[in-house]
């Protein structure tokens, strides 16, 4: 059963929360804009790593439970967690997932996008679709005096209409102190209602899609990546948003697509 858990944020805190998520959003739009192919994933990381500090940020993955990398980059089947490889080159043919997380003054922003490098075949094209508009969704659905399975719904049967697998091992989370803070997100529907949806709590939203199954498993050799078990591909996007009187806020204001 959904936990009923959750963090109302001080205005204080909501005033840091909105700076970490506008310079993640910042770090996301640049990189989106500066990956090309022939770039490594360690490059992309690196270049990560790089927009991060000048921002004044620190990554709020590096060292977390031990992860190496900057951002999460993950590669056409990886669903999530990919490490950046020196030895992984970018094809004009691959999606790329990026998810960032930044920390700055005491707050985190943590937001994600797929990136596509050419017109991609019908199946990606829905793939890349499907899930953009499971997270507009999503979000559309997190109104004050709703529950947690009101975000859980919409995305849910968005994925349904595209005929997307839904990734049920990872969900989204609130955030805004901490990387991982209560309630968690699923991107289905299961027993209760979750939260009450209420101003303050501010929370990551962040459908994981797959062209395919669901099902996804952990590589042997990182014990990081997360990729499908049928090696079709995923999409990842993710936004931050605070619950308010009215609609809900954007706190990493992306381009979707």
């Amino acid at each position: 059963m959904m936990s009923s858990r959750q963090i109302i944020h001080s205005a204080e805190e909501i005033s840091r929360i909105r700076v970490a998520c506008r310079l993640t959003d910042q770090v996301r739009q640049q990189l989106s804009e500066m990956i090309k192919p022939g770039m490594t994933t360690f490059d992309v990381d690196m270049l990560a790593g790089e927009l991060i500090q000048k921002c004044g940020g620190k990554s709020a993955f590096k060292g977390y439970y031990g992860y190496p990398g900057n951002i999460c980059i993950s590669v056409n089947d990886e669903v999530v967690h990919g490490i950046g490889r020196p030895d992984r080159i970018l094809d004009p043919k691959d999606i790329v997932s990026i998810d960032i997380g930044v920390h700055y003054d005491g707050a985190i922003g943590d937001c994600a996008t797929t990136v596509s490098f050419t017109e991609q075949p019908p199946e990606i094209a829905r793939l890349l679709q499907g899930t953009a508009e499971a997270l507009q969704l999503g979000i559309q659905a997190a109104r004050a005096g709703n529950y947690i399975r009101n975000i859980s719904a919409a995305v849910e049967g968005c994925a349904k209409r595209y005929k997307l697998g839904i990734v049920r091992e990872y969900v989204g989370h609130g955030c805004g102190i901490q990387l991982h803070e209560p309630p968690e997100i699923p991107n289905f529907t299961g027993p209760g209602r979750g939260s009450l949806l209420s101003p303050g709590m501010v929370l990551a939203i962040e459908p994981m899609l797959n062209a395919g199954s669901g099902a996804v498993t952990t590589d042997k050799l990182d014990h990081w990546t997360v990729r499908t078990k049928d090696g079709r591909w995923s999409a990842h996007f993710e936004n931050m948003i605070l619950i308010t009187d009215n609609e809900p806020e954007i706190l990493t204001c992306q381009k979707m697509m």
